[in-house]
């Protein structure tokens, strides 16, 4: 999926521009590069691989986003830098994870009563994952 990422602190930007400053880290938009292949989705979301079943973000009723159907390792080696939230594709939201001390998931307490949500998951060693 195609994205604008930021160079300094890796935020997508998924709603097709970058924006004037990084919402995250506050980079000019001269930070930000176009990538045809920011963002990686499963090939069947029926069918997940046991890679995209420890990638792809999980989404529950109350807001609650868990990485991966089988948990993503949060270890030194390898780990879930964080997580970001979107509605309707504009971001609201980082959720920072450290190895070793946290699980790979984070709830939010949304205001909005409607609209399209996504949350972006980012491992340090298979990119960045997206569940809409």
């Amino acid at each position: 999926m195609k994205g604008f990422v930021c160079k300094v602190c890796g935020f997508i930007s998924i709603n097709g521009a970058a924006p004037a400053a990084c919402p995250v880290c506050h980079a000019p938009k001269e930070s930000f590069e176009e990538k045809e292949d920011a963002i990686k989705t499963p090939a069947d979301a029926n069918n997940l691989t046991e890679s995209e079943k420890k990638h792809a973000p999980v989404i529950t009723q109350p807001l609650h986003v868990k990485i991966g159907e089988i948990q993503h390792p949060m270890v030194k080696e390898h780990y879930i830098t964080h997580i970001d939230f979107y509605i309707d594709r504009e971001f609201i939201s980082r959720v920072i994870l450290t190895p070793e001390k946290l699980n790979p998931a984070a709830a939010l307490h949304l205001k909005a009563q409607s609209g399209k949500l996504s949350a972006i998951s980012l491992c340090n060693i298979h990119g960045a994952w997206i569940k809409e």
